[in-house]
């Protein structure tokens, strides 16, 4: 960066379904650098965004885009060829990330407990159980409880899946339990969260002012959230991941340790009043400008 006020590109919005989480996310983040004294641009990131990019010549570029495109390596590939330095994670952790059964493969290879899954057509799936109840499908490579649908023990039909669901998806087992979470910055896995909503932690729940409480820390036994804090950490470092990232519990109290599973990797976690992330870099002892600040510093090509 040169002497002058860094000029920071916050990229948000974009085409994904999560538009609006990003939206929310980016308006949160470029408040916050301005407050730590930076000079902010917010860019809504369409077809158009290396034109808009080469118009404002930021110093770095701040990425708050959610899910396809955004979150999946695509505009990481991006700012590498225009050589725009960028906060998260790169090209290929971002890609590895957003495709959930591939982040399970590099969980499994490196010793992170997960629950049996596979990819099936969006037909097959509707036509009869390609897998024993209860299941839960979902895409492949969406985030944010996009377009999840739980097939409850007892069910006798299979889910009738939406027509804007994509061609293939994932089916997995089913795990009852609470829902954890922990986010790493940089090196650093913060804390544990345990989410508490009635019934599906879903898209409304996620991002819907009173949706879900979210205890922090939470009340369950040391070694279990030992367990969440280096699990957390050992994704983030085996998928690649590079500055903040969350990686998503399910823990089946019942079975104590063996219960404890890792459902994903979030390589760009939401920045909103609710999101998780920003709650544990506070409880942390690292303010929300701080935070934001931070991974401005962080930001590099060739991540």
């Amino acid at each position: 960066m040169s002497s002058r006020t860094p000029r920071v590109a916050v990229l948000m919005g974009g085409q994904s379904a999560e538009r609006e989480v990003s939206l929310s996310s980016g308006r949160e983040c470029a408040a916050a650098l301005r407050n730590a004294g930076f000079d902010v641009v917010e860019v809504d990131a369409g077809h158009d965004l290396a034109a808009r990019l080469s118009a404002v010549a930021p110093d770095v570029c701040f990425n708050a885009l959610h899910g396809r495109w955004g979150e999946d390596g695509c505009v990481q590939g991006l700012l590498e060829w225009m050589r725009l330095p960028y906060t998260h994670s790169g090209v290929l952790s971002s890609a590895l990330a957003m495709d959930k059964q591939k982040t399970k493969e590099v969980y499994r290879a490196h010793g992170l407990p997960v629950v049996d899954s596979l990819i099936a057509s969006r037909d097959e799936v509707r036509k009869r159980h390609v897998m024993a109840v209860p299941y839960v499908v979902k895409p492949n490579n969406e985030g944010s409880s996009v377009g999840v649908y739980i097939v409850k023990e007892g069910a006798n039909t299979p889910p009738q899946l939406s027509d804007d669901m994509p061609d293939e998806v994932m089916v997995e087992a089913y795990v009852d339990g609470r829902e954890l979470t922990v986010a790493v910055m940089g090196d650093r896995a913060l804390g544990v969260t345990d989410i508490i909503v009635d019934g599906w932690y879903d898209y409304q729940a996620k991002y819907s002012v009173g949706g879900s409480r979210h205890e922090i820390p939470a009340n369950v036994p040391t070694p279990i959230a030992e367990a969440c804090m280096d699990y957390a950490l050992r994704a983030h470092r085996a998928l690649g991941c590079r500055g903040l990232s969350r990686t998503d519990f399910r823990w089946d109290e019942a079975k104590g340790l063996a219960g404890l599973v890792l459902l994903e990797t979030n390589t760009q976690p939401g920045m909103t009043p609710t999101s998780l992330a920003p709650e544990q870099a506070v409880h942390a002892g690292i303010p929300f400008d701080a935070l934001c600040a931070w991974m401005v510093e962080d930001a590099s090509c060739n991540r």
